[in-house]
C-alpha cells in the first residue's frame, strides 16, 4: 500500500484504512483514522481525504486495519461521508478482478462504476486568516478587493472572486494571498444529489376522511366555473391514480396553478411536495403475457435441468422465437423468491420496447440504467438497487457496477453484440464476460441469449463449458423471412439501378406501401456521403486531426469527422488543383433517406442513427412513431438490427452487404453473418412471412449462402476451422496494446523499445508494432502491438505483468514518458 505524506503527519492513532481514489493510481492509499471517527468508519463507505497539494477527494474504504505504514506519516482522513456502505465486499472483489484482468487501475474502475454525484466534488473557498490585523499595506488592488470582501462575507468561493475582480484567471492572485498568510483555503465537499419532487394535491380534513362532505366543497366553489372544473377533475383523477400531481390536474381540468391556489385558500385541499422517481415508466401493472408455447416450455425444462449442473446456459433461438418470454418466466421466479435480476442489453436503443414489456408484467419493480440518464437519475437507481426497491434492473454494460445485494440471475440478451465491449476510456471490459464473473461472486446463474451466438460462446457451449438450449422455430409457427439476393453488378450492367437502389428493391418498397405495410432499410454508415473527392486530381478531404476522410452531412451542410468531431465547410473548389468538379462518393443513412423521397415521394420516412438519437428520449420517439404507423420506412444503422419488434414490417432491405465482410479483421465474416441475420429477423414477426432483400456485388460469398439457408451451424463449422488454422480465439487469447504520441518519431522509437522489451520475455508471441487501420486520431499517432497467447492462465498473468513492466521501463527512458499506453484484453 502507498501512503500520501505531503502534510498532516500522524503518530498517535492506531487505526488505518486503505482507500481507493477515483484516479488512475496503481494502488490504494493508506490513511490514518482520527480517534473521534473510528466508530464511524465502515467498509465500502466514502471518506473525505486529502491527496496531492491542497486537493480533496472522496474515496472508498476497502480495508480497515492496524498496520502502521513504514514511513509513519500517513495523512488523516478528514470526514466520513456515509453511514451505509456504497459498495460491498463482493463489489470490491469485482472491481479488483476488472482492474486485474483488463490491465487498468482500481481508480479507473471506480470512475466507471460510480455515478458522478457519488464521486463528490471539491469546491475551494477562501476564508480570512485569524491572524489578519486589518493592515492593508503592501496589497495590490486585486488583493485589497478580495480581503475587503472576506472581511464582510467571512468566506467566498473562487467563482465569487472571479466576479469581484471580473477576471477568469485568479489562481496567481490567490496564491499571493496564501503566501502572505492573509487567507486560507477552506474546502467543502457537498452532496449534489437531490431527490426529484413534484407538487401534488390532496384533500384536507374534513373532506379527506369524510368524502360525503364533498358536496359542501362544491358549494364553496360554485361561483367559479374553473374552480368547479378543477375540483371535478381532481375527483376523477384520484379514482385512477395513487396521487394527483398539480401539472396533471391543471392539464386534465384545463386550468392554471392560480385556480389550484384559490381552492387551497378555501381549505378544500392542500398542495404538497412528493418525492417521485426520475426514471420513466407509469408503474402500472399490465396483463401477463401470452401462454408459453410448447417450444418455450421445452426450452425452460431443458434450462432448468442444465442450471443444476452449469453456471452459464446459452439460449440459442432464431429471431422471433420468443426468448424474451422465457426471460420473463425466470424473472417472475426470482421475484417470488425475493431475489434480484440484472437484464443486460447491448444498447439503449433496445430498452424502449423491453421496458414497456417488463413494466407491463412487473410494474414499478423495474429500474432502467444506461448512459443517457442524467446524474441525478443514476444516483436514484443506485440507491433503489442498494435498498432492494427495484429488484429488476434493465441496463447497458455499466449496470454491472450497481450495488446488488441479492443478485441471483443475470440475463445477457444479444450476447454476441460488440456493444458489450467498452473501448475507451479504461476499463476496456467486455460486459458479457464481466457479467459471468460477477454472477460467480454472488453464486448466481447467467443466461446468454441470442439468435446469432458469438463463435467463442457457441464453442464453449458445444464443448460443455456452458449449457446449450436451442429454439429453431418462430413463436406461433411463423416462417422465417424469405431472403432474396439483388445482384448490384448485374443491374449496373443493365443500367437499371436507381441511384444506390436496385429496381428489385424499389419495386418491393412500392408494393409494401400499396399494402399499407412497413419496411426497414439498413446501411451501416451514417451521414450523407463518406467522402468528397476531386474528379480531376483525386484529392479528398481529410480531417486535420485524424487520418480519415470527412463525411458530408447534408442537414448541416458541412463535413464532419466521425472520430474526433472536427467540422469543416464544404469547399466550392478543389484546394489542390482549383477544379470545381467535386463529387460526393459513397452512401450513408442520410443520403438513403434523402433519395428515397425522390423515388417514393408519398412515403413517410424516418431515420435512426447516432445523428438522430443524441437526446435521451429520441430513441423512444422514433420507435414510437414507427410502432404507431406514423412512418412507412425506417432507415438506420445497426441500431435497427438489435432485437426490435414491429408488427407491420413486411420488408427489410440491406443496401450494401459487401461492405460488411470487407474489413481487414478476423471477425469480419462473423459480424457480417450476425448483422444480416439480425436485420433480416426484423421482417415478418407477426401474422405472415416477411421478405429480406440483400443488395450485393459478390453474390457468391459463402456468408450469403449461410444466411439464405439459415445455416448457423454450417457457418460456425467453417469459421471455427479457420480460427483454429490461424490460431485466433477461441484457440488463442489476444491482447492489443496501442501506443500514442503526437510526435511520430518519438512514437516510432518508443514503440520499438517497448516491443523489444516484450519480445525479450514473450518471444514470437509479440507481433508488431504496426500502424492500425486509422493511424492518427485526435492528433495522436498510433501504433499497435498484438500479443497472441496460448490458452494458459499463468502465461496470461505473466504477459500482463510483462506489459506493465515494459511500459514502466519505456517511460523511464528520456523523452518517452509522454507516450500513452492503452491495453485491450480480448479486443472485439
Amino acid at each position: 500500500m502507498s501512503t500520501d505524506t505531503s502534510f498532516h503527519p500522524v503518530t498517535s492513532t492506531k487505526t488505518y484504512v486503505d482507500v481507493v481514489l477515483p484516479l488512475a493510481l496503481p494502488m490504494v492509499y493508506t490513511y490514518a483514522v482520527p480517534e473521534d471517527l473510528i466508530a464511524e468508519i465502515i467498509f465500502g463507505g466514502r471518506v473525505e481525504v486529502p491527496f496531492g497539494k491542497n486537493k480533496l477527494y472522496s474515496g472508498i474504504v476497502v480495508a480497515i486495519h492496524h498496520n502502521k505504514p513504514h514511513d509513519q506519516r500517513s495523512k488523516l482522513i478528514l470526514s466520513v461521508l456515509d453511514d451505509k456502505p456504497v459498495i460491498s465486499k463482493a463489489h470490491w472483489d469485482f472491481w479488483k478482478w476488472v482492474a486485474s484482468y483488463y490491465v487498468c487501475t482500481p481508480g479507473e474502475v471506480m470512475q466507471a462504476a460510480l455515478p458522478a454525484h457519488l464521486k463528490l466534488e471539491s469546491q475551494s473557498r477562501l476564508v480570512i486568516s485569524p491572524l489578519f490585523d486589518n493592515n492593508m499595506e503592501g496589497l495590490t488592488d486585486n488583493e485589497f478587493l478580495i480581503v475587503e470582501a472576506l472581511s464582510i462575507q467571512q468566506e467566498i468561493s473562487l467563482e465569487d472572486v472571479q466576479k469581484i475582480l471580473n477576471v477568469k484567471s485568479v489562481t496567481r492572485i490567490i496564491n499571493g494571498l496564501l503566501d502572505k498568510k492573509l487567507v486560507y483555503l477552506k474546502s467543502e465537499i457537498k452532496e449534489k444529489f437531490k431527490p426529484k419532487v413534484v407538487a401534488c394535491v390532496r384533500l384536507v380534513e374534513p373532506f379527506l376522511s369524510q368524502p360525503e362532505l364533498l358536496a359542501e366543497a362544491f358549494d364553496l366553489v360554485q361561483n367559479s366555473e374553473r374552480q368547479t372544473r378543477a375540483l371535478m377533475g381532481f375527483i376523477q383523477l384520484s379514482k385512477k391514480e395513487a396521487f394527483v400531481t398539480r401539472p396533471a390536474l391543471c392539464k386534465a381540468a384545463d386550468v392554471d396553478s392560480g385556480v389550484i391556489a384559490a381552492i387551497e385558500k378555501k381549505e378544500i385541499w392542500e398542495v404538497y411536495d412528493r418525492t417521485v422517481s426520475r426514471i420513466g415508466g407509469d408503474g402500472k401493472e399490465g396483463e401477463l403475457t401470452q401462454v408459453l408455447s410448447a417450444q418455450q416450455e421445452k426450452a425452460i425444462r431443458e434450462m432448468d435441468a442444465l442450471f443444476k449442473e452449469k453456471e452459464v446456459v446459452l439460449l440459442h433461438g432464431v429471431t422471433g422465437s420468443g426468448k424474451t418470454r422465457i426471460y420473463i418466466e425466470y424473472i417472475k421466479r426470482a421475484l417470488e423468491a425475493g431475489e434480484q435480476v440484472l437484464y443486460l442489453l447491448p444498447e439503449i436503443a433496445l430498452t424502449t420496447q423491453i421496458i414497456q414489456r417488463l413494466q407491463a408484467v412487473f410494474g414499478e419493480q423495474v429500474a432502467v440504467y444506461h448512459s443517457k440518464l442524467n446524474n441525478n437519475e443514476r444516483v436514484e437507481v443506485w440507491k433503489q438497487v442498494a435498498s432492494g426497491q427495484k429488484p429488476v434492473v434493465l441496463g447497458a454494460r455499466s449496470a454491472l457496477f450497481l450495488p446488488f445485494t441479492k443478485l441471483q440471475w443475470i440475463i445477457v440478451d444479444e450476447e454476441h453484440d460488440g456493444s458489450f465491449k467498452q473501448h475507451d476510456p479504461a476499463p476496456r471490459y467486455n460486459g458479457r464476460d464481466a457479467a459471468i464473473f460477477l454472477a460467480s461472486l454472488f453464486k448466481a446463474k447467467t443466461m446468454l441469449g441470442t439468435a446469432t451466438p458469438s463463435v467463442e460462446t457457441y464453442y464453449n457451449a458445444k464443448k460443455g463449458k456452458y449449457g446449450l438450449v436451442e429454439m429453431k422455430e418462430r413463436f406461433g409457427g411463423l416462417d422465417l423471412p424469405k431472403l432474396h439476393i439483388a445482384d448490384v453488378g448485374k443491374e449496373m450492367h443493365q443500367r437499371s439501378m436507381q441511384s444506390h437502389f436496385t429496381s428489385y428493391l424499389i419495386d418491393n418498397l412500392k408494393e409494401v406501401l400499396e399494402h399499407k405495410e412497413q419496411a426497414i432499410l439498413f446501411q451501416n454508415r451514417r451521414g450523407y456521403a463518406p467522402t468528397v473527392r476531386c474528379e480531376k486530381c483525386n484529392w479528398h478531404k481529410e480531417c486535420i486531426h485524424c487520418d480519415v476522410s470527412m463525411t458530408y452531412h447534408k442537414l448541416h451542410g458541412n463535413l464532419q469527422c466521425h472520430y474526433c468531431g472536427y467540422q469543416a465547410h464544404m469547399p466550392q473548389n478543389c484546394p489542390a488543383c482549383g477544379s470545381n468538379e467535386l463529387k460526393l462518393t459513397g452512401i450513408g443513412t442520410e443520403k438513403i433517406e434523402d433519395e428515397l423521397k425522390i423515388y417514393l415521394p408519398e412515403a413517410r420516412i424516418g431515420r435512426m442513427d447516432l445523428d438522430t438519437v443524441r437526446t435521451k428520449n429520441a430513441h423512444a420517439k422514433i420507435i414510437g412513431d414507427f410502432e404507431q404507423f406514423n412512418l412507412d420506412i425506417l432507415v438506420g444503422t445497426q441500431m435497427v438490427t438489435k432485437g426490435l419488434d414491429f408488427d407491420k414490417v413486411k420488408l427489410v432491405g440491406i443496401i450494401n452487404a459487401d461492405q460488411l465482410w470487407s474489413f481487414p479483421d478476423f471477425r469480419a465474416s462473423e459480424r457480417a453473418f450476425q448483422l444480416i441475420a439480425q436485420v433480416a429477423g426484423r421482417a415478418g414477426r407477426k401474422n405472415e412471412q416477411g421478405k429480406v432483400i440483400v443488395q450485393a456485388r459478390n453474390i457468391t460469398h459463402p456468408i450469403l449462402k449461410d444466411v439464405l439457408e439459415n445455416d448457423f451451424h454450417g457457418f460456425f463449422e467453417r469459421e471455427i476451422m479457420e480460427r483454429k488454422s490461424f490460431a485466433y480465439p477461441p484457440f488463442a487469447r489476444l491482447i492489443t496494446i496501442t501506443l500514442k504520441h503526437k510526435k511520430p518519431d518519438v512514437l516510432n522509437y518508443g514503440a520499438k523499445l517497448f516491443t523489444n522489451l516484450l519480445k525479450d520475455k514473450l518471444g514470437e508471441r509479440v507481433k508488431g508494432p504496426a500502424v492500425p487501420f486509422v493511424g492518427r486520431i485526435r492528433g495522436y499517432y498510433l501504433l499497435d502491438v498484438l500479443l497472441k497467447l496460448e490458452l494458459n492462465g499463468k502465461l496470461l498473468k505473466f504477459a500482463k505483468e510483462t506489459i506493465l513492466e515494459a511500459g514502466s521501463q519505456m517511460k523511464a527512458e528520456k523523452g518517452y514518458s509522454g507516450i500513452r499506453i492503452n491495453v485491450d484484453v480480448d479486443p472485439y
